[in-house]
C-alpha cells in the first residue's frame, strides 16, 4: 500500500484529493493536517481510519505520498520539505507563485530522485477528454475558445480573495492555472500574450474577471476567460476550425458528484447528459460526452507513473506571468 499523507482540508483536499485517494486501489490515506475543528470534526468523520496531525507530525510520519492541498502561499514549502525528505509529492495547481520557484523545486526533485506532480485534474474533464477526440475532425484549428464563468457576486472570506501577492490569489491563478494548462496541452507553446484583468467587485483586493489571449507557435490564437461576476455564461469551449466548429455548455460534473458523496467506483462514474455540437452552421451533429475520469491521477501514481509532468506546469506559469504583465502595461508580451 501508498501510505499518503494529506496537507489540507479545504474543498482541494476534502472534495478533491482525500475521496480520490481512498478510491484508488493501493492507497492508503494514513494522516490529514487541518487546523480548522470543524474541518477536523468533518476529517474524522469522513476518513476515521486516518490520524489528524499537525504539518509536523505529518513530516515525521512514514510517508510514500504527501499531497499539498494547502493555501498557495505554502506550497512551495510543503513540497521542498517532501523532496528534502524523500518522499513523493503532489501539489495542487498553482505549483508555486512563480515560473522560478516552481523550477527550484522541479530541479530539487530531480537531483534527490523523488517523484514530484501537480494536480492538474480538468484534464480528465468530460468536455476536454471529448474535445481531444475530436478535434482532428475540425480541420486546421484556427481559434480555441475556452470560460470557466461564475456568477458570484458577493467577496467570501477566503484567502483567493486576499490581496497581498504573497497568497497568489486571484482568478488568473486560481482558474487561469486550468484554462492556460488545457490551451497548451491542446495547441502547444505560446509565442505571444496578450491579457486583460479587472477587480468588477466592490471592495475587490484581486482579480476577479480575466481575458486572456495567446498565440500559440503553430498559429492556432487561443482566448481564455475567467469571471467570478458572470450574470450569463458563454459556452465551455468553442473551437473553430477549416473545416467545422465544436460547442459545448455547462461545466464537468465530477466535482459536484464528489461534493455530494459520490465515488468512482460508482456506477456510471463521470457520465453526463450533455452533448456538444460538432459541424458547420446549423448542420450539426450532437456529441456524447466522454465519461469524465479524475480518478485516472492517482491510478497513475499508484501504477508507479508521473500523471502531470511538472515542467508543463512550469510553461503554465510562465504564460500566467506574461498575461500578469501584459494586463499591467497593456501590451502584448513575448516569449
Amino acid at each position: 500500500m501508498t501510505r499518503v499523507g494529506l496537507l489540507g482540508y479545504g474543498i482541494a483536499g476534502r472534495v478533491f484529493h482525500a475521496p480520490l485517494i481512498t478510491s484508488t486501489e493501493g492507497m492508503d490515506l494514513v494522516a490529514i493536517v487541518t487546523a480548522n475543528p470543524e474541518r477536523q470534526a468533518q476529517a474524522r468523520a469522513a476518513h476515521p481510519d486516518a490520524k489528524i496531525v499537525t504539518a509536523d507530525e505529518l513530516f515525521a510520519l512514514d510517508l510514500d505520498l504527501i499531497v499539498v492541498a494547502t493555501p498557495n502561499r505554502t506550497h512551495v514549502e510543503y513540497a521542498r520539505k517532501a523532496i528534502d525528505r524523500g518522499v513523493a509529492v503532489v501539489v495542487d495547481k498553482p505549483f508555486a507563485p512563480s515560473s522560478a520557484e516552481a523550477q527550484d523545486l522541479l530541479d530539487a526533485a530531480r537531483a534527490a530522485n523523488v517523484p514530484l506532480t501537480v494536480f492538474q485534474n480538468r484534464r480528465w474533464d468530460s468536455d476536454f477528454l471529448t474535445l481531444r477526440e475530436i478535434v482532428g475532425q475540425l480541420g486546421e484549428v484556427r481559434r480555441f475558445e475556452s470560460r470557466f464563468e461564475r456568477w458570484v457576486p458577493e467577496i467570501w472570506d477566503n484567502w483567493r480573495e486576499f490581496g497581498d501577492p504573497a497568497e497568489a490569489g486571484g482568478l488568473l491563478y486560481d482558474l487561469g492555472a486550468h484554462l492556460v494548462d488545457q490551451a497548451l496541452e491542446l495547441f502547444g507553446p505560446v509565442k505571444s500574450v496578450y491579457a486583460e484583468q479587472d477587480r468588477r467587485r466592490p471592495g475587490a483586493q484581486v482579480d476577479d474577471d480575466v481575458f486572456v489571449a495567446l498565440t500559440h507557435e503553430n498559429g492556432v490564437r487561443s482566448h481564455l476567460w475567467a469571471s467570478a461576476h458572470a450574470a450569463n455564461y458563454g459556452p465551455r469551449f468553442r473551437v473553430l476550425g477549416s473545416e467545422g466548429a465544436f460547442e459545448i455548455d455547462g461545466l464537468d460534473e465530477q466535482e459536484d458528484a464528489l461534493a455530494a458523496g459520490r465515488r468512482p467506483a460508482d456506477g456510471n462514474w463521470g457520465r453526463e447528459t450533455r452533448t456538444g455540437r460538432l459541424g458547420v452552421l446549423d448542420e450539426t451533429t450532437e456529441i456524447t460526452v466522454e465519461p469524465g475520469a479524475y480518478q485516472h491521477f492517482y491510478a497513475e501514481l499508484a501504477a508507479g507513473r508521473v500523471p502531470v509532468d511538472p515542467a508543463g506546469a512550469i510553461a503554465s506559469l510562465q504564460v500566467i506571468e506574461a498575461a500578469f504583465l501584459s494586463a499591467r502595461e497593456n501590451k502584448v508580451v513575448e516569449l
